[in-house]
């Protein structure tokens, strides 16, 4: 599903996504109230959500449809390119952002990163955006009997406070993606959080990984 105020361009998403013979677009809005109302009715797998429109901002949008718990995955298109926006779409619920200069491939690949539970976000601000995360926040875990990780999950873990996709997690550490998505579960689990991103700010919080940690 595509939400944006400027028709021309929605109709141009909508168009993009249609090219691709495993995407499907079931519906569309113009505003962020606009939205909840379809999104309810239709349950689209993955949201394409504009940040600035009349009504509604994509920012309200997303948080009222995650405290409405729908199955359904969230990726922030818009021009904001700015980092506080960034840390609060993440922070209210979106599972990725990317900016409206991309390029069509890199939006398609996007939305089936989303769709597979990964945490898409501009590779050059996700360590920034995770670490930004992790500040204000106590330890949230220390009396909650976290169960131990082993050496490989710690491993894939760390990778994934790099923002990495689960093909690039399986090249690093010379495994399968299935094997990568059975870690990420397990991890998940252990850690008592719901997805990717939670994760990835928890590697953070931990010194598992660091700002300056290039794994080009």
């Amino acid at each position: 599903m595509v939400v944006d105020d400027h028709q021309l361009f929605r109709k141009g998403v909508i168009g993009i996504l249609q090219s691709d013979d495993e995407s499907e677009v079931i519906g569309e809005a113009g505003n962020g109230k606009e939205a909840i109302a379809v999104v309810q009715k239709c349950i689209p797998e993955v949201l394409i959500m504009d940040l600035a429109m009349p009504i509604m901002n994509g920012m309200e949008a997303t948080r009222k449809l995650r405290e409405a718990d729908l199955n359904t995955k969230i990726l922030i298109l818009t021009v904001n390119e700015e980092e506080r926006s960034l840390f609060e779409a993440v922070k209210v619920g979106a599972q990725g952002y990317v900016i409206k200069t991309i390029d069509p491939d890199d939006l398609i690949r996007a939305v089936k990163g989303v769709a597979a539970g990964e945490a898409v976000m501009p590779s050059n601000l996700a360590l920034r955006i995770l670490s930004e995360m992790s500040k204000p926040k106590p330890h949230p875990m220390a009396d909650e009997g976290v169960e131990p990780l082993t050496a490989r999950e710690i491993e894939v873990l760390r990778e994934l406070g790099t923002g990495a996709s689960n093909r690039d997690i399986a090249k690093r550490l010379y495994i399968s993606e299935n094997t990568v998505r059975n870690h990420v579960r397990n991890i998940l689990d252990k850690l008592h959080v719901s997805n990717r991103v939670e994760a990835a700010t928890y590697a953070v919080r931990e010194g598992l990984v660091y700002e300056d940690d290039n794994r080009d």
